[in-house]
């Protein structure tokens, strides 16, 4: 009798601990990841209409799947709209509140009298490159903005075709909630946990640099089309800052001078500014992915070409 006593009472205490430990993960977020969706265009693209707290950072995805708030496809009267496109870096992932990315740090501190509102949309998603967001603008369009910004990263020039293979085979692309918060680290930092791969054959690229600079040309068609002024601004990595670009990413980013050039289409890279913060490493979160701290300068110096764009809107 004494033995089942014990064992109740051993049992009552792991059960406890699992629920502590259940509800301890999903206090900081475990178990309620950003979900995402297959797309045979882009590729993947955030579920629309998702409200999720991760490690304490909030994290507002709305029903055009932008890290936005809600939004309607025509602008209002007297509204100036600017439209960022880019991938993690524009997207701030779960290791960014909403209130600290890029474009709700553009939003807070541009003001122009002109306008009675202003709206920065944010059309993103992890590890996107030119080619999707392309798939994006052509699916929903540039909702009636102004200004588009076309926010990159080094390894953007190299980016692979659109593909759906990460939605629910990687842990980082989930396509549903984890019924557990345990089970969500357990999954996501075993040593044994394995991604499901996609063995199914892959149509190679000849000159993917080739093809996304391409795409670039065809993001800034349908903003000539739509009347709108695009930027184009390309954050380096942090081994870029530290040391120097390899030869194929300065020949990329030649290509991608040239056309700017010969379009008077704005273009900032932030390499130089970013080696004159010492140390560099100080801005960036990991190799690629910069701060809170690196957002608002991104941010400052977009501001700043806004400003230029809309006074010489203005004086036209």
């Amino acid at each position: 009798m004494k033995r089942v006593n014990i064992f109740v009472i051993l049992l009552g205490i792991l059960v406890g601990a699992i629920a502590l430990l259940e509800g301890s993960l999903r206090y900081v977020g475990f178990g309620n990841p950003l979900l995402y969706q297959a797309d045979p265009e882009m590729g993947y693209i955030l579920s629309p209409n998702q409200n999720v707290r991760r490690m304490n950072k909030q994290i507002l995805i709305n029903n055009y799947s932008m890290r936005s708030d809600s939004v309607v496809n025509k602008r209002p009267e007297n509204t100036l709209r600017i439209f960022l496109l880019g991938d993690s870096i524009a997207n701030g992932g779960w290791w960014t509140d909403q209130e600290e990315t890029i474009s709700s740090l553009i939003q807070k501190h541009l003001k122009n009298s002109k306008y009675s509102q202003i709206e920065v949309l944010n059309a993103s998603a992890n590890s996107w490159g030119p080619r999707n967001q392309l798939a994006y603008l052509k699916r929903y369009g540039l909702f009636d903005s102004q200004v588009v910004i076309l926010l990159l990263n080094t390894d953007d020039f190299f980016s692979s075709l659109p593909s759906s293979e990460k939605v629910g085979n990687d842990i980082n692309y989930p396509n549903h909630k984890p019924a557990l918060a345990i089970s969500e680290l357990l999954n996501r930092y075993l040593p044994s946990a394995k991604t499901t791969k996609d063995n199914s054959p892959k149509l190679k690229e000849k000159d993917n640099e080739k093809n996304n600079l391409a795409a670039i040309q065809d993001i800034y068609q349908v903003c000539q089309t739509n009347q709108a002024q695009l930027i184009i601004a390309v954050t380096p990595l942090l081994r870029e800052v530290e040391q120097s670009s390899k030869d194929y990413e300065q020949r990329a980013k030649k290509r991608l001078t040239e056309f700017t050039q010969s379009q008077s289409i704005p273009l900032i890279d932030f390499l130089p500014r970013f080696k004159q913060i010492n140390p560099p490493n100080s801005i960036y979160r990991d190799t690629i992915h910069i701060t809170p701290d690196g957002n608002q300068i991104v941010s400052k110096t977009l501001i700043e070409e806004i400003d230029k764009i809309i006074k010489e809107k203005n004086d036209d």
